[in-house]
């Protein structure tokens, strides 16, 4: 899915970005779940990287949903048990 052409997104991603900045705890769950819909895995993993674990555990989800096994295994590698564990049962598989 593309998310970078899409006004409405990006416009509804900057006001979340600003309500996260001024220390809405809500806007960073909204903003999760606005980016899993949207398939977004590039600002899921920048949510994640920054230690928010709701975000880790969508980007997972999405890259099992998109077969997207090197996201998988680079979360893996940066020491996600959960992205290793499901890297395994699909390796099981």
């Amino acid at each position: 899915m593309t998310t970078e052409s899409d006004p409405s997104y990006q416009s509804d991603l900057a006001t979340l970005r600003e309500r996260i900045d001024r220390g809405d705890t809500d806007a960073a769950d909204e903003l999760i779940e606005l980016a899993a819909e949207q398939g977004d895995i590039g600002e899921l993993r920048r949510l994640a990287e920054t230690g928010n674990s709701t975000a880790a555990d969508q980007l997972i989800e999405l890259a099992v949903e998109q077969d997207d096994l090197a996201e998988l295994q680079r979360l893996a590698d940066k020491g996600n048990s959960t992205a290793a564990e499901v890297l395994e049962e699909l390796d099981d598989e």
